[in-house]
């Protein structure tokens, strides 16, 4: 149980997307890739709204991409919950690289792509979104989706694997990149106190996705 006056946001992160191929970029949404959910992703989807159906969320969170607005629906129809979008959680910007090119160059092992990673900044790659401007962008989405859930609620809030990442590193004041590596539709809670503290409550609970 939630301690009196808490609020509980359980992180979703989407179904798998459509994948990235060299020399054909997804299209894009205010510099972002914007794919659909591939099959897998769908599937995942559904899981995921078996898993939180009893969960009695108090509202519904998602992002500009339609990845996270897909892998809501299935929970959105089943809760009657309409869900709202909170642009501050869009992904990390990868500049030049968006748009799946990034995936596509770490796969091949871009000595550019790998220094990131070692690194553990984004800025690394040409163009992308400085750590500190993203880190005030997130916190900023989060304090948005509590001022909306109040206290003694719980909600969920379907976002991507860089923007939970990096709440967990605010909630954990771990390395930049510790936690950049939750599952597609996997669950991660944070419970934050009446007095504004963050507790990491579970990182990347991935159990209703056996099945898959």
């Amino acid at each position: 149980m939630l301690p009196p006056g808490a609020t509980e946001v359980v992180l979703v992160r989407h179904g798998s997307s459509e994948p990235a191929v060299a020399g054909r970029r997804f299209p894009l949404l205010d510099g972002r890739g914007d794919p659909a959910l591939a099959p897998e992703g769908e599937l995942q989807a559904a899981l995921v709204a078996e898993r939180l159906a009893a969960a009695h969320l108090a509202g519904l969170f998602i992002t500009p991409l339609k990845r996270t607005a897909q892998t809501a629906a299935p929970l959105a129809a089943r809760l009657g919950l309409e869900p709202v979008v909170v642009p501050d959680l869009i992904e990390v910007f990868l500049g030049d690289w968006d748009g799946g090119e990034f995936r596509v160059r770490l796969s091949e092992g871009d000595p550019i792509a790998l220094q990131a990673i070692e690194e553990e900044r984004w800025e690394v790659i040409p163009g992308a979104e400085p750590m500190a401007s993203f880190a005030l962008r997130v916190r900023a989405g989060i304090d948005a989706v509590l001022a909306a859930a109040g206290p003694d609620a719980t909600v969920a809030a379907i976002v991507h694997g860089g923007v939970i990442g990096e709440v967990c590193r605010q909630a954990a004041d771990s390395r930049p990149f510790a936690f950049v590596h939750s599952d597609n539709g996997s669950l991660t809670r944070l419970v934050v106190l009446p007095g504004g503290r963050w507790l990491l409550r579970s990182f990347n609970d991935t159990a209703h996705l056996a099945s898959a």
